[in-house]
């Protein structure tokens, strides 16, 4: 405790709250009052959490707090912003971070990656949250983000603990949790999902049963021809959200008036990318010859951004409508793919000069009862 309140004070003083100079006399300039919060955020924009995390998230918070509007816009770090702490992503308090204690015998942990925008939080994880609780009212559903990062912004900026997956799992082993199921809310079986099921291997002596259900898209498969029910869901559940935000009747009605979906997913340099192209083949199977799938990295190689507008291009569609193949409309959605930056998908599909419009459309999987219920049905499936 000490040692806590020692690093608080020591992160405090370093931006002048309290004497408000660097030495007896000197006072410091704007520039280096914002550098310094700049400092104590960029120390929190970590993937380990430490026996110092909690007090610099709270040094982070209230060093930004007595900053004056012009120091704000200022704080410019490695991964300092003003937006770190001034960006409104909505009312974190209608969020259950899911941490409580008094879980009983049967556990459903929900895994996720995890979001600093709450409003997609509130929807997209939340809202998966809510379904399995829903499904399953004996079982104790909880919470946990395996990146740190999210987790701390969170903490600092809005007050919410969010549990990684070490805390989650310390928690049920101190709750007396025995049987243990594990829904990760990922997309497929990429690292992310390799990482949770080598961090839940080390705790499995301490439950009678531990079970980890599919991921939404289901099993990888060997090649891009490779496709599964899951993916011919996911595929369908997504196609008529977007086509009904759009205003069509039907995805043909689209087609007809030269409209074109994009699916914008993440990618990955993990094998698992072959899901990528895989739901490029579901969409083509289902007959959906004007939706075409992209990723942010470019792996594998077809889903990168310049690829899809040839290809979209030479279908001979004249009109884009963007929208993300992620579980949640977080940063990626908002700004890789919608962001007013020329390296955002927007800005280089209407900057290609191919296409009448270019719109978006920015929703995540998790809030679509379809994509719900497919969740339901995995954790059912290793229940039984």
């Amino acid at each position: 405790m000490k040692k806590t309140i020692a690093l608080l004070l020591s992160l405090v003083m370093a931006v002048g709250l309290f004497v408000g100079c660097s030495g007896a006399d000197e006072e410091l300039t704007d520039e280096e009052i914002a550098a310094n919060v700049a400092d104590l955020i960029d120390a929190i924009y970590v993937q380990t959490r430490t026996d110092d995390t909690d007090a610099q998230c709270t040094a982070a918070k209230e060093a930004w707090d007595a900053l004056t509007d012009a120091q704000k816009e200022l704080v410019e770090g490695e991964n300092a912003s003003p937006d770190y702490f001034g960006l409104d992503t909505g009312d974190a308090s209608l969020d259950d971070p899911l941490n409580a204690d008094d879980i009983g015998e049967n556990e459903i942990l929900v895994v996720s990656f995890g979001t600093s925008y709450n409003d997609s939080r509130v929807a997209d994880i939340k809202g998966i949250e809510d379904a399995l609780q829903a499904a399953y009212p004996d079982w104790s559903v909880r919470r946990a983000f395996t990146a740190q990062i999210i987790i701390n912004h969170v903490q600092a900026r809005d007050g919410e603990c969010i549990d990684n997956m070490e805390q989650a799992l310390e928690r049920a082993v101190a709750n007396g949790v025995k049987n243990l199921i594990v829904q990760p809310t990922h997309l497929m079986h990429g690292a992310e999902y390799d990482e949770m099921v080598e961090t839940i291997e080390a705790y499995s002596a301490s439950f009678e049963s531990v079970q980890i259900a599919e991921p939404l898209l289901g099993e990888v498969g060997s090649d891009a021809t490779v496709i599964n029910e899951d993916k011919a869901a996911v595929a369908q559940i997504l196609v008529e959200a977007a086509v009904a935000d759009a205003g069509y009747d039907s995805l043909e009605a689209a087609a007809e008036a030269g409209v074109a979906f994009v699916f914008m997913g993440h990618g990955t340099a993990h094998t698992a990318k072959v899901t990528y192209s895989q739901m490029q083949t579901q969409m083509e199977t289902l007959g959906y010859s004007n939706v075409f799938i992209g990723t942010v990295e470019g792996e594998p190689e077809e889903t990168e951004v310049n690829a899809v507008i040839a290809a979209v291009q030479e279908a001979g569609y004249t009109a884009v409508i963007l929208r993300p193949l992620m579980v949640v409309a977080g940063d990626h959605a908002n700004n890789d793919m919608a962001g007013s930056e020329e390296d955002s998908w927007l800005s280089i599909f209407e900057a290609s000069g191919c296409f009448t419009s270019v719109t978006c459309q920015i929703a995540g999987l998790g809030r679509l009862e379809g994509i719900q219920a497919l969740y339901v049905a995995h954790t059912a499936a290793v229940m039984e």
